[in-house]
């Protein structure tokens, strides 16, 4: 089993004169959830799109290791997968053609199986030949769960998890979450309570804005 480990060294993302949180550090180890907490606006988006590498930090640092060998930030893509509302599919592609293109973007050799396995677990394996434009919002947002599997990532970064789904839609994430938490690295950035009722530990990110 790879071991994941990603470390924050007194992070801090300021905008101008306003700070968004301020000396962060933390050390996330994989077998574990961790939820990032706080109400709307508070800069937990932020925060998660600076782990995964999606925008860099005013001050600090951030490390990723995996099995206590550092690795270039550079190569962080073939570790990382990420979920959010704001993820763009390819509405004129099929399911099946989304994570065919998917996994030739990433230089993967495609599994047909395996993508088929995926599309079960999410419940839209009857729907793997229909155009996404034609999925609900709900079914993009589990489509977008495969999207982040594809390759096999040791860290699942989740940003508000469960947006637009129903409850039969987020009862499969939770599912996810509980059987990736085993043994990867998952961080959930939420504000719902039940998002944040599977992880293992909470950081609120409240506390890190006026040190």
């Amino acid at each position: 089993m790879t071991k994941y480990k990603l470390v924050l060294e007194n992070t801090t993302k300021t905008f101008g004169r306003r700070v968004i949180f301020k000396e962060l550090s933390y050390t996330f180890n994989s077998g574990n959830v961790y939820g990032i907490a706080g109400r709307n606006g508070s800069g937990k988006s932020t925060l998660v799109k600076i782990m995964a590498g999606i925008i860099s930090p005013t001050k600090g640092k951030i490390k990723h290791f995996v099995d206590e060998k550092p690795f270039d930030v550079e190569q962080l893509h073939n570790q990382i997968g990420f979920v959010s509302p704001y993820l763009v599919l390819y509405d004129e592609f099929t399911a099946i053609e989304n994570l065919y293109y998917f996994c030739k973007i990433r230089g993967l050799q495609y599994n047909k199986q395996f993508s088929e396995n995926l599309l079960k677990e999410i419940t839209l394996f009857d729907r793997r030949n229909d155009l996404v434009k034609t999925y609900s919002s709900g079914m993009k947002q589990r489509l977008k769960y495969a999207f982040a599997l594809i390759h096999s990532p040791s860290l699942i970064i989740l940003d508000e998890p469960t947006s637009n789904l129903d409850n039969f839609g987020k009862d499969i994430v939770y599912n996810f979450i509980k059987e990736l938490g085993k043994d990867k690295l998952v961080i959930i950035a939420s504000n719902e309570e039940t998002d944040l009722s599977v992880c293992t530990e909470i950081i609120e990110i409240e506390k890190f804005k006026n040190i």
